[in-house]
């Protein structure tokens, strides 16, 4: 860092210079930034002061604690109020993204506060400071460029009070944020954090998106010439492809694949809008196939841990022509139950029964069970093997700590060992249903632990002749 009054002065007469050299210096640059700009993704302009908000009360819930003797900045305890709760899934994947970025940029961002002088000279109250740290992080990646608001915007008081905050210190943030990247000899400051963290952020802007198709509205000829009609040409993969393309998954016949930056082009064609479409992390698809193909006519099936409903659906779709039925266990809130139905019937299910009881606590002589002849156990797991953990959270309804793992490039081994003990817990637990043919475990975890480990313990609690099969994507009668 520099320290002399003459190398102060003359970052203070560069300012101008190097806020508009931010672009090289933006948090978020390298290799992803670059990925973005490829597509023609528009100049940021900022956000609604209620997606502040939200952000920093998701950063409150998931920020980096440390020791007490190494605490530069002190957060409050409460969260900030929320005039609105946002059912907007648009608005509410941006207040992830948010808190999700200034939370793996922590520590860069409070040097910044520091080195600037805003801290501890500021009278702002702690409660405020993870507004700060969300807001900071969006304003280095707008450029230190002024907020675009529109004619309509909902003024929140503390947003507009720490928006002229940093507008105030924008000129020795923008020295503290090239003296960040300087010290740390980095060609932008992206660089500087962990690398597995950086190799999850590029694989997440490289890989796919995936969608199932919703056989009970609509086939899957018709869906490829309705993305024919409006511009989408069919390939026979997408990948480092940038233009508006699908090709069909090779495991799952009714799975489609489009390039990721096409998602919100996607959601604003009718095919997703009327649940014809659904976005779903691929693991899931492959879960509810592998058990399509255990299957006999009139065989049952038991959910344990679904996370998102449209995995109970996909698997409803998939035995629309059998007499199953799909049990999924541990909705205990009997309020969602009119809610559910309604999501269901719009999809086209009819097969599905609610059960209030936890898997643990549902017997195995339990009378409505005595047709299960497969389990889809699904559990909580560490979730590292997902590209996009915002989505996987949204999407699958999952803990946000999960924000908080990927930014630190891995799980704890004390959450680890807990996780890998739920997971024992249900799996024997499983196999303890002996009208059961199949359990099918299905987990986003790139830890052993979590997978090969956790079978094996588990299969030394049954008799000898149960046994693991590996899944194959070529045969999906060999299944997890």
């Amino acid at each position: 860092m520099f320290n002399s009054a003459s190398e102060q002065e003359f970052f203070e007469e560069k300012t101008t210079e190097e806020i508009s050299q931010l672009a090289s210096l933006a948090l978020s640059g390298g290799t992803v930034a670059s990925e973005r700009n490829s597509v023609g993704l528009p100049e940021k302009t900022g956000y609604p002061d209620s997606v502040y908000i939200m952000a920093a009360n998701i950063f409150q819930g998931i920020r980096s604690e440390k020791s007490p003797e190494k605490v530069l900045i002190k957060y409050g305890s409460e969260p900030l109020r929320s005039f609105t709760e946002s059912e907007d899934e648009f608005l509410q994947r941006l207040s992830y993204e948010l808190a999700f970025s200034a939370l793996k940029y922590q520590d860069i961002l409070e040097t910044m506060l520091i080195d600037s002088c805003i801290f501890p000279s500021t009278t702002i109250p702690d409660h405020l400071n993870s507004l700060i740290i969300v807001m900071l992080y969006d304003f280095q990646d707008r450029k230190f460029q002024a907020r675009l608001l529109s004619d309509n915007e909902e003024f929140i008081a503390e947003v507009l009070e720490v928006e002229n905050l940093l507008n105030s210190y924008k000129t020795k943030l923008a020295a503290a944020l090239a003296r960040c990247r300087i010290k740390h000899d980095a060609l932008s400051i992206y660089h500087i954090l962990p690398e597995t963290v950086r190799n999850q952020e590029l694989r997440a802007s490289t890989l796919p998106l995936y969608a199932w198709i919703n056989t009970c509205k609509i086939s899957l000829e018709e869906v490829y010439n309705s993305l024919k009609k409006k511009g989408y040409n069919k390939v026979k993969s997408v990948l480092h492809i940038d233009n508006k393309v699908f090709a069909v998954d090779q495991h799952c016949y009714d799975v489609i694949i489009f390039p990721s930056h096409l998602k919100n082009d996607l959601l604003n064609i009718d095919l997703f809008k009327d649940y014809k479409l659904i976005f779903q992390d691929k693991s899931r698809s492959l879960a509810v196939h592998s058990v399509k193909a255990l299957l006999n006519m009139d065989d049952d099936i038991l959910m344990v841990n679904t996370g998102s409903w449209y995995t109970v659906a996909h698997m409803s779709i998939l035995t629309n022509n059998n007499t199953s039925k799909i049990f999924v266990c541990g909705v205990q809130s009997q309020a969602k139950d009119p809610d559910l139905k309604k999501l269901f019937t719009k999809m086209g299910c009819k097969n599905i029964e609610i059960l209030h009881e936890t898997f643990i606590n549902l017997e195995s002589k339990d009378h409505r069970l005595q047709k299960v002849k497969v389990i889809l156990l699904l559990p909580r797991c560490s979730g590292l093997g997902v590209s996009n953990p915002v989505e996987f959270i949204l999407n699958e309804h999952e803990d946000t700590g999960l924000l908080k793992d990927f930014s630190q490039g891995g799980t704890s081994e004390d959450k680890l060992h807990v996780l890998a003990q739920q997971q024992y817990e249900q799996l024997t637990h499983a196999m303890k249903f002996t009208r059961a043919q199949a359990v099918v475990y299905c987990t986003c975890s790139v830890y052993p632990e979590e997978n090969e480990t956790v079978v094996k313990k588990a299969l030394e609690f049954q008799d000898p002749g149960s046994k693991v099969q590996p899944y194959s994507g070529t045969h999906l009668r060999q299944c997890l």
